[in-house]
């Protein structure tokens, strides 16, 4: 349960709990020693008073006194500053009991007590001993104690009133619960200062981990004292500054590869013009050839073609990593747009359009045609004829299906199938593909502000959906 409370919270709550059970420990101990003290101190008084009372008021009657000579002993005994009633009772007449007070008769003594009273203890020094209970009647705490007379058939009884005791008792008990919630509530003043005093260098870490999260690498603690939350605070600067270094390192490698993959591609193009430009010648001469060196000239032109869709593949990849590809959108047919497409590559007889007519969408027409020149010859590549390409719209968002029925994709290979220069099968290096035409298309459906999802069909082969706002955002809405 307290997982899910904060941490300022928990420590409150900690710290309360220890105040309360420490608190309520000290008064629950206080209160019954001095509950004890109390009652011992004026139990002893008064059983002591009584005693000495008891025995020089019977040592002054005559055995044979009447019963008005025993109620007037029991007066006079009952008269001291303990304020107890007295009850005398004689062997021989059990119907003149004598008690100083109306209110205290034979009655009210309680049984185990009047046996305990009158049974003899032979091997002590004393044959009877002074004997006492604390009982409630009508609500009121008593004191009865009673005890023999030696040497005489007198037995005597006395009952105190508890009340004022009770009365102190209960004021003290009263005290000690103010000064427990009185504790409680300074401890849990001092534990919201506690946790404040604890927690606000660790907010200030949370916050300085999220600005670091979110980019902001330069971001740095002020480190004051020596605990252990200044040591924590010391090591998040330590390790902060290590990976901004590390992060400015692997920036500059990465702008400088960029640079280099783009020089390189912009320095290969005007050798590969020229030799492009001697393939065409060769290859319309092919035919007048010697027959010998006809397999090493169409083998020239295709790995040329091959090199300059490389070529052009990376200049494409350095614009969209440096930023500077921007959307030239116009109102196109969706299905004049895709059928273009696959004229242009002939690969009218492999593919099955269903796409409807007047299907308009704001789009870039040049990437619109990368993406599904990509993905129409993928399918066509890995997965063989025919291919069939469906156009709708779902809301305001295109949708262009390319399905194929070939093995499918295997599930290991699913999540890396747009990635750059990835290949399923890593022995084949060197293919007729050079890995980046999916990754590119998906750049392109990212700069329209749409995606490209791949998945297996469950009735066999592979199906790349396109997603794409009908309406692409202009410059200035994508800045």
């Amino acid at each position: 349960m307290l997982r899910w409370i904060s941490l300022r919270l928990r420590l409150v709550i900690v710290f309360a709990l220890v105040a309360l059970v420490s608190a309520v420990s000290v008064a629950g101990i206080a209160y019954w020693l001095n509950r004890d003290s109390v009652l011992k101190r004026t139990q002893d008084a008064s059983l002591r008073s009584f005693r000495e009372g008891l025995k020089d008021g019977t040592d002054r009657l005559p055995l044979d006194a009447d019963c008005a000579a025993v109620r007037n002993a029991a007066g006079q005994i009952a008269d001291t500053e303990q304020n107890y009633s007295v009850l005398i009772l004689t062997d021989g007449r059990p119907g003149c009991p004598a008690s100083s007070s109306a209110s205290f008769d034979a009655a009210m003594i309680p049984p185990k007590l009047k046996a305990a009273v009158d049974s003899r203890r032979d091997d002590d020094e004393d044959t009877y001993h002074l004997y006492w209970q604390r009982v409630t009647m009508g609500g009121t705490p008593f004191l009865i104690g009673g005890t023999r007379v030696e040497g005489s058939d007198w037995t005597g009884y006395m009952l105190k009133s508890l009340d004022a005791e009770r009365d102190d008792l209960n004021s003290l008990a009263w005290s000690l619960g103010i000064a427990t919630a009185l504790s409680l509530i300074g401890s849990a003043l001092l534990a919201q200062a506690a946790a404040t005093t604890v927690l606000r260098p660790v907010q200030r870490l949370g916050e300085a981990a999220r600005a670091l999260g979110e980019g902001k690498l330069d971001t740095r603690l002020r480190v004051t004292g020596t605990d252990e939350l200044a040591d924590l605070s010391r090591t998040f600067n330590q390790t902060a500054e290590r990976l901004q270094q590390q992060v400015e390192d692997l920036s500059e490698r990465d702008k400088a590869s960029r640079r280099f993959v783009a020089d390189m591609s912009h320095e290969l193009r005007t050798p590969l013009t020229a030799i492009t430009a001697v393939t065409d010648v060769l290859e319309e001469e092919q035919d007048s050839l010697d027959p010998m060196i006809a397999p090493a000239v169409a083998l020239v032109v295709s790995e040329t073609r091959r090199l300059n869709d490389l070529v052009e593949n990376l200049m494409e990849v350095t614009r969209f990593d440096a930023g500077t590809a921007r959307l030239v959108a116009d109102e196109v047919d969706v299905a004049d747009q895709i059928t273009a497409c696959v004229d242009a590559r002939a690969w009218l007889d492999a593919v099955d359009l269903d796409a409807p007519r007047g299907l308009v969408a704001r789009l870039d027409p040049r990437r619109l045609d990368v993406i599904l020149a990509n993905l129409i010859g993928n399918a066509l590549k890995h997965g063989g004829s025919p291919v069939r390409v469906t156009a709708r719209l779902e809301g305001e968002e295109l949708v262009v299906e390319v399905a194929d029925n070939g093995p499918g994709i295997p599930e290991d290979v699913l999540p890396h199938v747009f990635d750059r220069f990835y290949k399923a099968d890593a022995s084949r290096a060197r293919s007729e593909g050079s890995g980046l035409g999916l990754s590119i298309a998906a750049e392109n459906a990212r700069i329209h502000g749409g995606a490209i999802s791949a998945a297996n069909r469950p009735e066999g082969g592979a199906v790349f959906t396109l997603r794409l706002p009908r309406y692409a955002p202009t410059p200035e809405e994508d800045r």
